[in-house]
């Protein structure tokens, strides 16, 4: 269920230019890459389990361990279905900005890389520039043009459905107990939807949230 509290010029301008963007025919010189996070804990079994054995099923003990927390960073190209989706120890400036090298990487032909992102206080230019430095760093945040949702607006981020799709079919019930072993299965995981090319058909337009939030206000406040 969407939680709006307020209705404000800064919310319509970012929800329209996300919407906006969207919008737009694919251009592999300006690709549009939404990334999101989702914090994982990390589990153990308390107790070893029982095995399968002819005529019993496997047996897990209810009771489990905390192993620490580590992240993934959920990486996704809507209209092309590439994924860079990967597990991390953290979600520091640091590792934000390591990640956004990567994109980078990824696209080297890109004149420039719309990023969707939400609100946190790393998803900005300047954690690039605190982690590679002054040169280095501004080199790298020239390659990108960032566009964030809108406050208590994340579900406008395609990324979303990305960690959705990551916490079912990868993450599932299933306890695991080390960083290694997530980033094992989320490789797996990002490998498999990369060679399918699994896109996120995005349907929610800017005339959509015009008749859902009040045309009225939305071309007042726009114009």
């Amino acid at each position: 269920m969407w939680c709006v509290p307020e209705i404000d010029e800064p919310f319509v301008e970012r929800m329209k230019d996300v919407l906006e963007l969207y919008a737009r025919p694919h251009d592999p010189s300006e690709p549009v890459v939404a990334f999101d996070e989702r914090p994982v804990v990390l589990h153990d079994n308390a107790r070893p389990d029982r095995p399968m054995r002819r005529g019993k099923p496997r047996r897990i003990d209810d009771e489990y361990v905390r192993r620490g927390t580590a992240n993934i960073f959920c990486i996704v190209e809507p209209k092309t279905g590439r994924h860079l989706t990967q597990a991390i120890e953290d979600r520091t400036r640091p590792s934000f900005a390591l990640a956004g090298e990567r994109i980078a990487r990824a696209y080297p032909q890109a004149h420039r890389i719309h990023l969707v992102l939400d609100n946190l206080n790393t998803h900005t230019p300047a954690s690039l520039i605190k982690a590679f430095g002054t040169e280095r760093g501004r080199a790298l945040a020239s390659r990108f043009a960032f566009h964030h949702t809108p406050k208590h607006a994340s579900w406008l981020n395609a990324a979303e459905i990305d960690a959705s799709l990551v916490s079912r079919e990868c993450l599932g019930r299933n306890r695991i107990p080390t960083l290694a072993e997530l980033r094992r299965r989320v490789r797996q995981w990002n490998a498999a939807a990369d060679r399918a090319r699994r896109k996120i058909n995005w349907t929610f337009t800017v005339r959509d949230a015009e008749r859902i939030f009040g045309s009225d206000w939305f071309n007042r406040i726009v114009s």
